[in-house]
């Protein structure tokens, strides 16, 4: 499960040894971890990373076929741990140490920053592989981060990219040698650390607008009573 440590004014919040997908308990153990970075005495940075061969690998498909009348308030779950993470008032970014795909991939791209591993690993939204479409909420943030070309290239084909592929193609912002990965990521929010949170959320939010209306509208229609 996730855990966090901090070390000078860099909280690093690993999402776990294994694929890291998105289960309700992974999530929650998320959010809590994220209370944390957010309520801390003196503001500071985020830092996201795995373990071994993943950053994540998104949905929890076993989960969701075993609970699949469930499907509508976990995809309310997602979208909010994306607008969430995109809007956090403290700068971040996400060491992809590994294979970061679908849903896992979005989670990177709704940091400020991306570092990525440069040996292995795969950076890929798979879904018109796996006949699942993008909702408007992943669409939106996946466009609001890089370029209409970027996202031509990423999202109607399946491909996966590797470290400096993704690089090349805006996906990610550098690359590094698995064990620079997440210091190069540190080194990259350290010096951000202390900037006043509302201030830093409102500025997220009014540059993401788009994207946060987008994710969070299923979350206000799934929680807007029915007339009878």
């Amino acid at each position: 499960m996730p855990e966090l440590r901090e070390a000078d004014d860099v909280y690093i919040l690993d999402l776990g040894d294994d694929e890291n997908r998105f289960s309700p308990d992974w999530l929650k153990t998320v959010h809590s971890l994220l209370d944390t970075v957010v309520d801390a005495p003196s503001p500071g940075a985020l830092v996201t990373t795995g373990q071994g061969k993943f950053y994540s690998n998104g949905l929890d498909l076993d989960w969701l076929l075993n609970n699949y009348d469930q499907l509508d308030s976990y995809r309310t779950e997602i979208h909010e741990l994306l607008a969430r993470v995109l809007t956090l008032p403290v700068p971040t970014v996400a060491a992809i140490n590994g294979h970061a795909f679908g849903a896992g991939a979005m989670l990177a791209l709704a940091h400020d920053f991306r570092v990525m591993r440069a040996d292995r690993g795969y950076f890929c939204f798979p879904e018109a592989d796996i006949n699942i479409p993008f909702t408007p909420g992943m669409a939106a943030l996946i466009q609001g981060k890089i370029t209409p070309a970027a996202a031509i290239a990423s999202m109607t084909t399946g491909r996966r990219f590797g470290g400096d592929q993704a690089r090349d193609l805006g996906l990610v912002d550098e690359t590094a040698p698995e064990a620079d990965v997440v210091r190069n990521a540190a080194e990259i929010v350290r010096p951000l650390a202390g900037k006043d949170q509302a201030t830093l959320s409102a500025i997220k939010s009014t540059m993401f607008a788009t994207a946060v209306a987008a994710l969070r509208a299923r979350a206000v229609a799934a929680t807007t009573p029915t007339k009878p």
